[in-house]
């Protein structure tokens, strides 16, 4: 069980989980439009073992026992995403009435059960049709975001705790329009830029719409972090690692909370980024309620000169490992949070997904432990700390990876679907359970 009490986080502090949409729904037959991972994933040498988001855990007809799980764990909160293509089948215009009511069921059966319901708009899952039309390199894609924001806000904001216009901007564009490895699966670094600002003003554009609907609260961004450090002492890979931490850490935060980008990025991508970028940047820069940091792992860095773009190439060091390789470096954690809070003063912080896969519950009951002692760490530097989600509830599909990454704290017979809390599950209970 854990060593930390729900009393070392103070009075308010909120203990959630989170899924997506795609990783769990299923339920594609209610008028829901096809997304770029439906064919993504359905595309042969995409994911491993050919595994899709089909039926994925079939939440889409198992909300309610999956959300009693929630309940009956002690969680105060669910941090769930909304199908864009559930609600606009096409990305713009036609509303889907079928999926408009089952975020209805699901959010008015969060609050019955008195969880808060956190809500992200967008967690990867593009409408294809907006994708036919040039998807985030496309700049009219930013107006039909915001669109659905307008929507989304005007008819489920009274009851929701928060909205995050993004999950991992870093995913949306430079893992799946550079590298390649999500959807659309694009490797190309025009694209990339493109998609990295326009992901960005579609942020601010979104925001603005809620705001100009009334939902004046509590509105956010969730960004990715993770630790990148030199594979030597070498200057040239000391500036590779300054390098990765600008595309990966900086890049994001400072263009949605200071309307800037870090040079070392801009130096490089300006000849592809769009025409008059620099115009939008006041747009991009919306006071924002909070942000939310995912938090996992590290890569070292060694310069290559040989790698046109971004000249290094990453490695996993020798850490302790999770069981999909991922090193286990919990002072991270604290660094990033006082880094935040420092950087961009007066903004509550909440941790909105850390976790392992794992199949031994003992390494993953130490894994979230030692993240709790970062984060206690980083309240005791002042850091404005409010919660921490927890990836994820159930073992679900895992985007490229398929179903092989274990992650949840609850499992799911692969046959049945049917869900057994595990060891880690029965540890939250302990700790949160009053």
């Amino acid at each position: 069980m854990f060593t930390h009490k729900r009393a070392d986080f103070g009075p308010d502090f909120i203990f959630g989980v989170a899924m997506a949409a795609h990783q769990i729904e299923g339920g594609q037959t209610d008028g829901r439009g096809p997304s770029i991972w439906d064919t993504f994933a359905n595309t042969p040498g995409n994911t491993r073992n050919f595994d899709n988001g089909n039926v994925a855990c079939d939440h889409y007809n198992r909300w309610g026992e999956d959300l009693d799980i929630i309940r009956d764990g002690g969680f105060d909160a669910y941090r769930f995403s909304f199908s864009w293509s559930r609600l606009m089948p096409e990305g713009t215009i036609a509303i889907n009435q079928a999926g408009v009511d089952f975020y209805d069921r699901l959010i008015d059966g969060m609050l019955e059960r008195n969880i808060k319901p956190l809500a992200t708009l967008y967690h990867w899952d593009l409408p294809s049709a907006l994708q036919d039309r040039g998807g985030w390199m496309n700049r009219d894609t930013t107006a039909a975001f915001a669109d659905y924001a307008a929507f989304a806000a005007e008819k489920f904001g009274s009851r929701l705790e928060s909205i995050a216009t993004f999950n991992e901007p870093w995913c949306i564009t430079v893992l799946s329009h550079f590298l390649g490895a999500h959807a659309p699966g694009y490797r190309d670094v025009r694209a990339t830029a493109r998609a990295m600002h326009h992901v960005l003003l579609a942020h601010g554009l979104g925001i603005k719409a809620m705001r100009e609907v009334g939902t004046n609260k509590n509105l956010g961004i969730v960004v990715n972090m993770e630790k990148c450090d030199p594979a030597s002492d070498k200057p040239e890979d000391i500036e590779a690692a300054a390098l990765g931490d600008a595309i990966f850490n900086q890049f994001f935060l400072d263009g949605v909370l200071k309307g800037t980008y870090p040079e070392k990025v801009t130096n490089i991508l300006e000849p592809h980024l769009p025409k008059d970028w620099r115009d939008d940047m006041a747009t991009l820069n919306q006071p924002l309620d909070w942000v939310g940091i995912n938090y996992y792992t590290r890569f070292l860095y060694t310069a290559d000169p040989k790698v046109p773009v971004f000249p290094f190439t990453q490695a996993r060091g020798p850490l302790e490992k999770t069981n999909v390789g991922w090193e286990i470096i919990p002072e991270a954690l604290t660094e990033f949070l006082v880094r935040v809070s420092n950087r961009y003063p007066g903004l509550p912080i909440y941790v909105t997904e850390n976790g392992a896969s794992e199949t031994d519950e003992a390494k993953r009951i130490n894994f979230f432990d030692r993240h709790f002692a970062a984060m206690v760490e980083a309240k005791r530097h002042g850091v404005d700390l409010r919660g921490y989600i927890a990836w994820t509830l159930i073992d679900n599909f895992e985007w490229a990876e398929g179903f092989t990454p274990k992650f949840g704290i609850v499992g799911m017979d692969p046959v049945t679907l049917d869900r057994h809390p595990k060891d880690s599950y029965r540890a939250f209970q302990q700790m949160l359970v009053k």
